[in-house]
Formats: structure tokens, C-alpha cells, sequence
């Protein structure tokens, strides 16, 4: 259900309210009730909001209309769904989720229950909990379903649907005659809360592809040096000396040389990046191995490029160090800025071009924290960014919204109206119905396990 976005012409308002006149004296086609998780699924897909035949007498035509406007209108992946009270529940949120195939926040009157669940891209567990457990006392389905929705929509992150704006939706199973008459009076709010959401998702588009234009230099610095370092190496697989070891080293970093370059090619989004840097740091280990191989060393273990510059290749060992106005920590580096740092000298840092004039990577900016995580992963970088200003933007709520989840992912996942199908975390969709959001319910086994 949703407010409708065609225009109308002139000559269709006669038309319109005649229609709406009509159903007064003509009854609407009667409703075939939803069975299945498919059938709410496909209206999501179509619009905000959706009441099944069998609960129609919990949310009115207009006051679904009205709900599924104000989610339009700010652009955000909120689903709201209204089912009868003895609608199947076994692992309803996770199938709903897997069937729409859309990054968001689910929310569901079942009856005059309430839960509702999200992506953590889009918002975290607890979150989610608190919300519920804010409307959890409220028993008018209208009343609580706009409260929920008020406070969602402060604190959500990512955008609407792109398929929210493919036509308007099948009706979601209130009557048609209704649905004619709100039509008439909401097609005019209707294309208002489509040019919104259209100018934000392109906004935000702008945005994105600006902070990848800056970050594509500092990509393709990367790509041409690790492209160097293969030229310097002058291995040749039929060498004397080299065995099938070496040359299944060589190859993997041309593999991951050609990789880098493909992924570049392929970016829209700085997230893209990941993909392009951890490719790097796969190709310069790799080359790492294949020197020592040829002369003659134990091969080094595995171990993040040196912080201060990814190109610098592996590290060799944890430093001490201290960013400006930070506290100290230990760093992975690489045996020429360790030397720097033991002999009192400044490390050989990575800057990059920013407003304010060339900066250290981690004082650049937001889009930075996929290149940084693609070189570092999840389970490293946090410890190493904390007190820079990269850090703190990673760690502020609206960053996983613009260029990632947060230190885990840096961008690997999807953001919130993103279509990942059956890509998202169980666990943010698991357990039954009725327990507050999130976490394993306590209704067990997917059954219902509590309610108000």
C-alpha cells in the first residue's frame, strides 16, 4: 500500500471522483487473503507499506496511505507490514527479508502484536530493541505503527528502494473502491513525496561519486606502483633456479595485478574500493614469498602491509606509535619506517590531496576507510585509527549509511534500499516473533514469546 505517483490529466479528475462517488452505492470487490510470506514480499517491493484483506480492520486504506507517504517522503528503507493475528510465524522476519531481498527495517503488527527487525547496515540490534520496546504498550495499530515510524526515521540509515518508484503498488489487498478514492486526493502528495525521494537519492549519488573521484588517484597510484614492483622483480618462470613454487607465486600476483585493476575499472561507490586494495595486499604478499624463494629465505609469515603506507609492502613488526593528539598503540611496519621510528625519525607517512592541502591518509576523510580496510581487514584497523579523524568518522552512525558498516566491513556489505537478496546476516532477522527485536526471541523456536 502506498500513496500513488501517477499523474493525472485534467480530464481523469472527473473520472477520479466519479469513481470515488461510486462506491458508495457499489460494493468493492471482495479480498482475497494473503497466505504466504511471498505475497507481502512482492507488495514491499512495490511500496512502504502493506495490510493484508484479513487485518484491513486494523489499519484504514487512508491511514496506510498516509504511513507509507511520510516513509516516502524521507526517502528511508522502512517496511511495514499489517497481518492478521494467526499469520504463519516461523521465522517470518527472515523469510520476509530473504523474499523482499531489500537492505532495511522490517516492522510488523501481527494481530495486536509488534516486532520488527533490520539490517545492521541500517541499524543496530539494540536500536531496533529500544524502538519496539518504546510502542510495545500502545494498542491502536495507527497510533503505534506512526510512533514507531517517527522515531525510526530519525535515527535509519541508507535510501529508500529504487523499486518504490517503478508504479504504483497492487493495493496491498485493501479494498479497490478505497483505494480509487484516496488515490484522487493523494496524487498530488503522491509525486511531491517522489521528487524528494528522487533528489535525495541523487544527491546522495553526487556525493558518492565525487569522494570515488578523489579516491580513484590514490588507487591508480597504488595499482601503477605495485605494477612497478613486478617490473623490478624481472622474474622469469623459466629462470634457472625457479620451481613450480615460485612460479605459482608469480602468478597469483599477476592475478592479483590484473584483479586490482578490474575491480578499479568496475567502482561506482567508494565501498568498491575494498575490493581493488585487499587485492593489492594479496599480490605484494605474494611477491613478498617469491623473493624470499628466490634468495634462498625462510618465507615470511603473513602480516598486514605497514600502516604508515600499504605500498611499503608486508610488515616486519609492531611499533609504538603515537598520532597527534592521540594515544599510543602498536602499528604494523615494514623494516625501513621501523629503522625510521627506533632512530628517532618520522616514518615515510602516505598523504593524500585533501581541501585543506596534502594529509596522512587517516586524516583525509570517510571515503578512505574502504581503501584502508581492503589493505587491513575488520579485525586490524580499529585499533590502529582510534584518536585519528578517520577513526572517529567510522565510528559515527551515519558513516556504515555512506560508505560502510563500520570497522568489520568497510563497505563489503549493502546499504540500507540496497537489493542483496539472500546476502544479509541471519542473525539480524532470526528467532520468532514477539520479543522486542533482535537477539534469539524468548518465545522459542520461532513461536511467538511474549507480546505486549
Amino acid at each position: 500500500m502506498r500513496a500513488a505517483r501517477t499523474r493525472a490529466h485534467p480530464g481523469l479528475w472527473v473520472a477520479l471522483i466519479l469513481a470515488a462517488l461510486a462506491t458508495v452505492w457499489l460494493p468493492a470487490p471482495r479480498a482475497h487473503a494473503a497466505t504466504d510470506v511471498s505475497t507481502v514480499a512482492a507488495a514491499l517491493k512495490e511500496g512502504p507499506v502493506y495490510v493484508d484483506p484479513a487485518a484491513s480492520g486494523l489499519l484504514s486504506a487512508p491511514e496506510a496511505d498516509a504511513l507509507a507517504a511520510k516513509i516516502e517522503k524521507a526517502d528511508k528503507p522502512l517496511f511495514v507490514a499489517v497481518l492478521p493475528a494467526d499469520f504463519p510465524t516461523q521465522d517470518l522476519f527472515r523469510n520476509l527479508r530473504t523474499d523482499t531481498g531489500i537492505t532495511g527495517l522490517y516492522a510488523i503488527r501481527l494481530g495486536d502484536r509488534f516486532d520488527a527487525r533490520a539490517d545492521s547496515a541500517v541499524m543496530s540490534r539494540s536500536a531496533v530493541q529500544n524502538l519496539v520496546a518504546g510502542v510495545q504498550g500502545v494498542s491502536d495499530a495507527n497510533t503505534q505503527l506512526n510512533e514507531f515510524t517517527d522515531r525510526a526515521l530519525a535515527d535509519i540509515h541508507g535510501s529508500a528502494p529504487a523499486s518504490w518508484g517503478d508504479g504504483a503498488a497492487d493495493g496491498g489487498g485493501v479494498p479497490t473502491g478505497a483505494l480509487i478514492a484516496v488515490g484522487a486526493l493523494a496524487v498530488v502528495g503522491g509525486a511531491g513525496a517522489y521528487t524528494v525521494v528522487r533528489r535525495n537519492r541523487r544527491r546522495k549519488e553526487e556525493e558518492q561519486r565525487a569522494a570515488l573521484d578523489r579516491l580513484r588517484v590514490v588507487v591508480d597510484e597504488d595499482i601503477t606502483a605495485f605494477g612497478e614492483e613486478l617490473d623490478r622483480l624481472d622474474f622469469h618462470p623459466a629462470e634457472a633456479g625457479a620451481d613450480d613454487a615460485m612460479r605459482a607465486d608469480y602468478e597469483r600476483a599477476l592475478d592479483a595485478y590484473e584483479q586490482a585493476k578490474s575491480y578499479m575499472a568496475e567502482a561506482r561507490r567508494p565501498e568498491d574500493v575494498r575490493a581493488v586494495t585487499q587485492a593489492l595486499e594479496e599480490g605484494r604478499f605474494s611477491l613478498a614469498v617469491l623473493a624470499a624463494r628466490r634468495e634462498g629465505r625462510p618465507v615470511p609469515e603473513r602480516r598486514a602491509p605497514c600502516f604508515f603506507d600499504p605500498r611499503h609492502g608486508p610488515s616486519v613488526t609492531d611499533a609504538a606509535w603515537t598520532p597527534a593528539g592521540g594515544a599510543p598503540r602498536e602499528v604494523p611496519v615494514c623494516k625501513a619506517d621501523w629503522m625510521r621510528l627506533t632512530g628517532g625519525e618520522q616514518p615515510a607517512v602516505r598523504e593524500v590531496e585533501t581541501e585543506y592541502g596534502r594529509r596522512p591518509y587517516w586524516d583525509a576523510g570517510p571515503a578512505y576507510g574502504p581503501w584502508a580496510g581492503g589493505y587491513f581487514g575488520g579485525g586490524v584497523l580499529p585499533g590502529l585509527l582510534v584518536g585519528t579523524v578517520l577513526g572517529g568518522m567510522m565510528a559515527s552512525p551515519g558513516y556504515g549509511a555512506a560508505y560502510g558498516t563500520g570497522y568489520g566491513d568497510f563497505g563489503g556489505g549493502h546499504d540500507g534500499g540496497d537489493v542483496s537478496g539472500a546476502d544479509f546476516d541471519p542473525g539480524d532477522f532470526g528467532g520468532g516473533f514477539g520479543d522486542g527485536g533482535g537477539g534469539d526471541f524468548g518465545g522459542g523456536g520461532g513461536d511467538f514469546g511474549g507480546g505486549f
